[in-house]
């Protein structure tokens, strides 16, 4: 019979990933996330816009959350699986949905775009807005749960300094944006068993490029006993929002 560990390890591996759904890790997960709330903060533009672009939508879960939506409403997704899910969630709600990079952004000029967690491209985003047209942006920075790259031992393929709120806005405000409002936190998070951890590894490929669980099976096992004896593993996630208005 295979022990605890193994059983944990392979039903992470073998979990369905499906668009940005996370219910995976309810209840072997669990963290704060930041003091403030993206979806209150988009569904407080919407009323004031006839336009609007959500760029890497993922599988259409926040953005189908939000109706209702402006009269023309577009969504950008470049990653295959998601598409057919999103197209699923948003094309009865009038949207169309275009397979994109977050810096291969649909023709027009737009009342409003919504990115969180996608492509920030600070030129793009501003050829898409029309005079006055707001961004609302929530980034994961680049010091995001760097204590499992640390514990792990995995390298992380990015500076830590690399993505933080100071470099996206000067970043927007280079390319003619003004910025309203920027937040940003680390927010803990808790890994209860090793199985989340893994699940965790797979679905941020980005901050562990070609993780296998067989390549890593000692320091895993290490982190399985600690989370064993302590109830827990802490990390923290790097999380800044940014509303910005292009200039009329």
């Amino acid at each position: 019979m295979p022990n605890d560990f193994e059983t944990r390890v392979k039903e992470a591996r073998q979990a369905s990933m499906t668009g940005w759904d996370f219910s995976w890790l309810k209840g072997r997960a669990d963290g704060e996330g930041p003091s403030w709330d993206y979806g209150q903060h988009a569904r407080a533009l919407l009323p004031r816009a006839r336009s609007l672009l959500d760029i890497d939508t993922g599988g259409g879960e926040l953005l189908s959350s939000l109706a209702p939506l402006p009269p023309r409403t577009v969504a950008t997704e470049n990653w295959a699986p998601n598409l057919p899910l999103a197209r699923q969630r948003l094309s009865p709600l009038g949207v169309e949905v275009h397979r994109a990079a977050g810096s291969n952004l649909p023709p027009g000029h737009f009342d409003l775009i919504f990115n969180r967690h996608g492509l920030l491209d600070a030129a793009g985003i501003r050829a898409a807005l029309a005079p006055g047209g707001r961004l609302l942006t929530q980034q994961v920075g680049s010091r995001n749960q760097l204590e499992l790259n640390e514990t792990l031992g995995i390298s992380s393929p990015v500076d830590s300094d690399s993505w933080t709120l100071a470099v996206a806005v000067q970043a927007l405000e280079g390319a003619g944006l003004h910025v309203t409002t920027a937040r940003e936190e680390m927010s803990p998070y808790t890994f209860r068993d090793i199985g989340a951890v893994i699940f965790q590894l797979r679905a941020i490929p980005w901050q562990f490029p070609g993780f296998e669980a067989s390549e890593h099976e000692r320091a895993l096992r290490q982190l399985d006993q600690h989370i064993r004896i302590t109830g827990g593993f802490t990390a923290h996630d790097h999380r800044f929002l940014i509303e910005a208005q292009a200039r009329s």
